[in-house]
């Protein structure tokens, strides 16, 4: 199921700037009962990228409408949704165009069946040899320009092995291929700063927000593989898995300790208290 500009189709202009130049930003939202899981803080995010790139950003609440008009359709109790914002149709060359008019695509998809176990048990993570480049101005934001993760995931198909661990080039710890990255050492929780490179995630944001709120000292910092792999405790996170312990790093082993438990069970409150994109809001 796909919307373009709030049309149901499923091409867009060759010309369009995401296709031709990566000039745009996604989010990717959990959808649970049609129901978009922490809409409004995907919503700002999004806004905020657009802000970066000077991108007009499209009507929120039309944004919203065509998410519940597409939720409403999926047979599904759980889905994926996508939102991509481009900058929209340009001539050939990098110069945008004077008159920016944006092209928004919303698609639903379905949930990907990840086992149970993953979550309850840990995961096998391995270190990618694809580096993270530093570029402050892009830094943070979810653009359209994923080669470096595309090209991270492409070394391994290795079923045993659910997630890679990317460095920069100066070969500080950043983030998964698809996830944020914590480790928690001496009972505080700690992160990569994310100044220079990496994506913020939504579940990031909460994570440490709830982790503050019940006592844990949360620290943002740069640090090395060795760092890492002295932590007592190691998870990543997405809007779509939620947390994942680890549970091996390459000849490493980890146990699935009880403060990654503990976040993992205020997360799931937070998740069930927050407000979705609900039927009185449209």
């Amino acid at each position: 199921m796909i919307l373009i500009n709030g049309e149901s189709k499923e091409h867009i202009e060759i010309s369009d700037r995401g296709f031709q130049y990566g000039d745009g930003l996604f989010e990717t939202i959990e959808v649970r009962d049609g129901k978009a899981v922490f809409f409004e803080r995907h919503l700002e995010r999004l806004k905020s990228g657009c802000d970066r790139l000077y991108i007009p950003f499209p009507d929120g609440q039309l944004l919203s409408l065509e998410a519940k008009a597409l939720c409403r359709q999926w047979p599904s109790a759980h889905a994926v949704l996508k939102i991509i914002v481009t900058r929209g149709t340009g001539g050939r060359g990098y110069r945008q165009p004077d008159v920016i008019q944006p092209t928004r695509i919303l698609s639903l998809h379905p949930y990907p069946d990840y086992p149970k176990i993953y979550s309850e048990r840990g995961i096998v993570a391995r270190i990618c040899t694809t580096r993270l480049g530093l570029n402050p101005t892009l830094a943070g934001i979810k653009h359209l320009n994923r080669l470096e993760q595309v090209m991270a995931r492409a070394e391994w198909n290795d079923s045993a092995v659910q997630e890679g661990l990317m460095l920069d080039v100066n070969d500080r710890v950043i983030e998964g291929t698809m996830t944020n990255l914590f480790y928690i050492k001496n009972n505080s929780l700690y992160t990569s700063v994310l100044s220079q490179s990496g994506v913020a995630g939504i579940i990031r944001g909460i994570v440490m927000t709830i982790s503050v709120d019940h006592g844990l000292s949360v620290i943002e910092h740069l640090f090395t593989k060795n760092e890492l792999l002295s932590a007592d405790e190691i998870f990543v996170c997405n809007s779509i898995i939620g947390i994942w312990p680890i549970k091996q790093i390459e000849a490493m082993h980890f146990s699935v300790g009880p403060i990654t438990k503990s976040i993992q069970i205020w997360l799931n409150e937070s998740t069930s208290k927050t407000a979705w994109l609900e039927a009185d809001k449209a």
